[in-house]
């Protein structure tokens, strides 16, 4: 018997999410086959790097195994919290998710750090995501409850994945020019300036640059790009005009999470690094301290180097004689005509 699921009966007009019980309009199962199928794709781009000598092709593969691990243990995760339907699971797994982008942004996709800047992002992350992501769910997507694990995980998830780019990219440029464009602000302060003035522009500039990926986004989705959440809700079998208004709704809430969280991120930053008595103390920005995992990953891209020494050599060999082969009748033609 078909049925559909409905996020909940406030009033009939309420948004359908899923499709139909028989799996919408994939009707496929699918095997670790077709992944296999899939990944072999990469092939191509770990050709290209060989080739071209981009040095791409250990990224590629970490990347590639870090995407098929954490999916797969995302999905047990997932199917035993959807099962269970407790707000303690959803909450446990909020909490997790936040603290994973939170130890993505620091130590990933961060160059350099001060002394709590893991706890300033943090706060910032959770601040954002649950403000936003529980008055969306609540009124914006009508769910009541709004820990519904089916809704609500998927949209703080959501809601994560864009708001930590942003805060990268917002703590990168602040604590760039704090730290080697920093005569100008010194000037300022050595004119007798507050903390928040001589600050201010780097500030701006800092939560501008952060913003522009989200706002770029908005203007090109629906009319150059069909999104991947809308795409997910078609293939699930969801009607066309849900589909679209819950990416509406989506993108909304995503763009107001970047805001609050770079906002709050970046004035916390310049008040770690410009102190109370309205001092540049550039010195508290460190570079980032590697933990265990990344002493892993650097342990496996120094063995990967080897084993493509060892194996890729010749190659790299033939390739360099094979172009030096091609270059030499120029040259041996441009001394023909000198003489």
């Amino acid at each position: 018997m078909n049925s559909t699921t409905t996020i909940t009966t406030d009033n009939i007009s309420d948004i359908i999410i899923f499709g139909e019980d028989e799996g919408g309009r994939i009707q496929a199962t699918f095997t670790w086959y077709n992944v296999a199928v899939a990944a072999s794709f990469l092939l191509i781009d770990v050709a290209i790097s060989i080739m071209l000598w981009l040095k791409l092709e250990i990224p590629l593969i970490i990347s590639s195994l870090r995407c098929l691990i954490q999916l797969t243990i995302m999905g047990h995760i997932l199917q035993y919290v959807f099962d269970a339907k407790s707000p303690y699971w959803v909450a446990f797994m909020t909490a997790a998710l936040m603290i994973l982008s939170t130890y993505e942004t620091v130590f990933n996709k961060s160059d350099r750090t001060w002394n709590g800047m893991f706890i300033s992002v943090l706060i910032n992350t959770t601040f954002s995501t649950l403000l936003i992501g529980v008055i969306g769910t609540r009124w914006a997507l009508k769910e009541n409850p709004f820990w519904v694990p089916e809704i609500f995980i998927p949209t703080i998830g959501l809601l994560l994945g864009i708001t930590t780019g942003s805060m990268a990219v917002g703590l990168d440029n602040c604590l760039t020019e704090l730290t080697e464009n920093q005569g100008r602000i010194e000037t300022y302060l050595a004119y007798g300036a507050t903390r928040f003035e001589a600050s201010r522009s780097v500030a701006i500039e800092a939560v501008r640059l952060a913003m522009l990926p989200t706002i770029n986004r908005m203007s090109i989705v629906g009319f150059i790009t069909i999104p991947g959440t809308m795409t997910g809700q078609i293939l699930s079998g969801a009607p066309i005009w849900n589909a679209v208004r819950y990416q509406q709704i989506i993108t909304f809430m995503i763009s107001a999470s970047s805001g609050v969280a770079v906002l709050g991120v970046v004035a916390m930053c310049m008040h770690a690094i410009i102190d109370g008595k309205h001092r540049l103390r550039a010195e508290r920005v460190n570079k980032v301290q590697i933990p265990l995992l990344h002493q892993m990953k650097k342990w496996m891209i120094h063995v990967w180097k080897e084993m493509e020494d060892l194996l890729c050599g010749c190659f790299k060999k033939r390739m360099k004689s094979f172009m030096d082969e091609e270059r030499q009748p120029l040259l041996s033609n441009r001394r023909v005509d000198e003489d």
